[in-house]
């Protein structure tokens, strides 16, 4: 947990850092301090490779299917998205907003409220997309990280999750945009060592 304190601690250890003298290398080729500051500072710069979640950035509806048994027909469902841009371009931070029919705890099917929120962005240092996820059906944090095709307009995700203790999945998503309008998110999940779909999301720019 970031306090006042803490965020005070670390605003002074860099304007220490800033502060001192440049070093010449040494003879194990380490940076200077001012050379490492510089580096620093030019990987805390959002580029080209943030530019791909503006298109992303808005209000959307979307219309979303998903198979908890992928022999069976999909259930359906609404709902609604709004996504911003943060901190400069850095992130684009979504929040969710629909109903699901899941099964009540006498098993019939009953309508949920379903809330989910995810940060995307693109690591400069590590040199790939990422991606954490939330929402109301679990306690959580799905963690993710990917690459971008500018050929088709698709980034894709790869990461695991834990539904149950010790039970780890294997999920991929894919996000398409077909234009500033229109993208679709599909996800796949590893059943048996094979990745297969059980989710596909239609999002829709509103007016």
């Amino acid at each position: 947990m970031i306090t006042k304190n803490s965020l005070h601690l670390v605003i002074a250890v860099l304007a220490g850092a800033m502060a001192l003298p440049a070093r010449s290398q040494s003879s194990t080729n380490q940076p200077s301090e001012s050379d490492s500051m510089a580096a620093m500072m030019e990987l805390a710069k959002p580029g080209e490779n943030h530019k791909q979640f503006e298109s992303l950035a808005g209000e959307w509806t979307y219309t979303v299917k998903w198979w908890m048994n992928p022999q069976a027909p999909p259930s359906e469902s609404t709902g609604t998205t709004v996504s911003k841009l943060a901190m400069g371009g850095r992130y684009l931070i979504s929040n969710h907003l629909g109903k699901m029919s899941m099964p009540g705890p006498d098993g019939k099917a009953m309508d949920m409220i379903f809330e989910g929120m995810a940060i995307e962005g693109y690591d400069n240092v590590k040199k790939k997309f990422v991606s954490s996820w939330i929402d109301n059906m679990g306690t959580g944090i799905e963690n993710s990280e990917g690459t971008f095709d500018a050929a088709t307009k698709t980034l894709t995700y790869v990461g695991t999750y834990e539904p149950m203790p010790g039970t780890v999945t294997k999920i991929r998503q894919v996000v398409k945009c077909t234009d500033q309008d229109h993208h679709t998110m599909e996800m796949f999940e590893d059943r048996g060592g094979t990745l297969v779909k059980t989710m596909e999301i239609n999002y829709k720019r509103k007016n």
